[in-house]
């Protein structure tokens, strides 16, 4: 199968940590500090999965200096096994890095008891092979933590960084909002099914249960309107990198209105190719 592999290096305090939670989000599986042995393992436990691990990431230092020498030979056995192999290196001016070191009080691991801009001008010389062949450099030194991840994402698009997952839940009341919540939409407002014989004993999952709760004008006008208001939202949240996203919708039982409406707006929102949607009711056990 067709593999992907990301090697997010660079200078120690450039970003390495930022960018591996953001290729995370845009669905790479990341691996900090795999000993360069190891990596064959890891692509046959990779391709064990069934294709479930398509694209890996890992995150080198030089807490695994034995890896930049090796790198050329490195690159050649995976292009021969059908690997592809990108580089992101991430860099800094070493004012800006010293000032991150200073911040944090951390120590350089060129560095430990040393100087630190010899520390630094070390790492320089070790990492400037890999630098030179690198498919990408990012410049950290301006940017704040929510540019490097939109820079990272503007890089792998094609990897959907764009998709929001949704969750859409119906619940009852009586027993709790559901902690996991982002938003939580209140539906007792909307004719209940319950006081009607014929209806009482079903779910809103029931064709005829749905059916007289759209005949209400109320109910139509209701969900346009929440349909235009998540139409508004879910961009925006995408824009802030927001990965997940709960919607729980309650009625007094969960039974009737939250569910027609928690199945009606997964409907609304599976028609948007920016979101992955998945339903709950769960008062329904499902």
């Amino acid at each position: 199968m067709n593999r992907k592999i990301v090697i997010v290096t660079g200078m120690s305090g450039s970003g390495k940590s930022t960018a591996a939670k953001t290729l995370e989000d845009v669905g790479f599986f990341c691996v900090d500090n795999l000993p360069v042995d190891l990596l064959p393992k890891l692509l046959e436990l990779a391709d064990s999965t069934g294709g479930e691990i398509a694209r890996l990431a890992l995150i080198i230092d030089l807490r695994q200096r034995e890896f930049f020498p090796r790198y050329s030979s490195i690159m050649k056995s995976l292009e021969l096994a059908g690997v592809s192999l990108d580089v992101l290196f991430l860099d800094s001016r070493d004012d800006v890095l010293v000032r991150r070191y200073s911040q944090t009080r951390r120590q350089h691991p060129l560095a430990p008891r040393g100087n630190l801009l010899d520390g630094i001008n070390k790492e320089r010389k070790e990492l400037q092979e890999i630098r030179e062949r690198s498919d990408w450099i990012i410049d950290t030194s301006d940017m704040t933590v929510h540019q490097l991840r939109d820079e990272i994402r503007k890089i792998f698009n094609s990897y959907r960084s764009d998709y929001l997952k949704v969750v859409v839940m119906s619940f009852g009341f009586g027993k709790g909002v559901p902690v996991e919540s982002d938003m939580v939409l209140d539906v007792r407002f909307l004719p209940n099914p319950f006081f009607v014989e014929e209806l009482k004993a079903k779910d809103g999952r029931d064709p005829s249960v749905a059916n007289w709760l759209l005949g209400h004008e109320v109910t139509r006008k209701f969900l346009d309107k929440f349909e235009e208001l998540l139409t508004f939202l879910l961009p925006l949240y995408i824009r802030e990198g927001k990965q997940y996203f709960t919607i729980s919708i309650g009625c007094t039982g969960g039974f009737h209105r939250s569910v027609l409406v928690a199945e009606h707006i997964a409907q609304l929102l599976v028609r948007n190719d920016y979101t992955r949607v998945e339903v709950k009711h769960r008062e329904l056990g499902t």
